[in-house]
């Protein structure tokens, strides 16, 4: 999924392209993709853009008159810049939106399609603004105020858009990791040196990636946009080595999303209980790597593999 990151380079991408345009049409390919009845979409034709932003994770076009795109690209949304009035590609293509100046074409990979447009006015905007700070617009006091409202990990907090807007998966897991703290620590049980060590890896991994997407496009539309960098440190890289301390990374596995982390780095040497494998083992759910290595061992020797 695009986070905070991933979008405001997209935006900037936007801004020298269709800035001061005007939004021509809007085709619509997936039957499932426009979220909103009024205003119609003819309402907004011929409109000009006026500004593009950020809200959330959301992409906001404005056009003049009080009218605005809300785009939320989800897990397999994305965009590509073409020629005015390019076609929608018969597979991935959801919608176009032509201005003047070249078209801007959505495509959403897989056979589940979630993306989401909607076709709002000034007053409905609120209503797409889930409520969470600014991580770059916040301090360490801001953000411990956030995380200690309510008490759950510091992963699910990081998450929330009611507490932290944009960031996702991928980020909290760079995040944490740099802050050297366990995915599982409670927030309420954050020390204020802890949450000034969260803050600073929070300001340093989103603007650090912000510069390298950027420095990565260039002058160019966005093209690699994915949650998975060779760049990483530990989101991605499950089994491959830390880069700060060469142990195998480790993942908590839970619906259709993962947590990666180092444990030796953030959880004192200790293996987080994976909720599908730390039940069926129970007891022999291993509680490090040792005992990780041990149980590995075991198997090998069990089923006669040579090491």
């Amino acid at each position: 999924m695009p986070e905070l990151p991933d979008v405001v380079v997209y935006l900037e991408a936007l801004e020298t392209r269709i800035l001061g345009a005007v939004l021509e049409r809007i085709r619509i390919a997936g039957p499932f993709l426009l979220h909103s009845v009024t205003p119609p979409l003819e309402e907004l034709h011929g409109r000009k853009v006026t500004g593009v932003r950020r809200l959330g994770k959301r992409i906001v076009i404005d056009l003049e008159g009080g009218y605005h795109l809300v785009i939320h690209l989800i897990i397999a949304g994305r965009f590509r810049w073409a020629d005015p009035g390019a076609k929608i590609p018969g597979r991935l293509g959801q919608s176009a939106f032509d201005f003047d100046r070249g078209t801007l074409i959505l495509t959403e990979a897989g056979t589940r399609k979630r993306a989401t447009l909607h076709a709002a006015r000034t007053a409905d905007l609120a209503g797409f603004d889930r409520g969470g700070i600014e991580p770059l617009a916040t301090d360490a006091a801001g953000l411990g105020e956030v995380l200690r409202r309510e008490n759950h990990t510091i992963k699910r907090s990081l998450t929330d858009p009611r507490l932290l807007s944009g960031i996702g998966n991928a980020y909290s897991d760079e995040i944490l990791h740099r802050a050297r703290l366990s995915p599982l620590k409670l927030t309420r049980r954050l020390t204020d040196d802890e949450v000034a060590r969260l803050h600073a890896a929070m300001t340093a991994v989103l603007g650090e990636w912000v510069e390298r997407l950027r420095k990565q496009a260039g002058k160019n539309f966005p093209i690699k946009v994915t949650a998975f960098r060779p760049e990483m440190a530990v989101h991605g890289k499950f089994g491959e080595p830390c880069p700060e301390c060469g142990s195998p990374v480790q993942r908590i596995v839970y619906a259709e999303n993962e947590t990666n982390y180092c444990a030796p780095c953030q959880t004192g040497g200790k293996l987080l209980a994976d909720r599908a494998m730390s039940r069926l083992l129970k007891k022999d759910w291993p509680r490090s790597l040792e005992e990780l290595e041990d149980r590995r061992t075991e198997i090998r020797e069990i089923m006669g593999v040579d090491e």
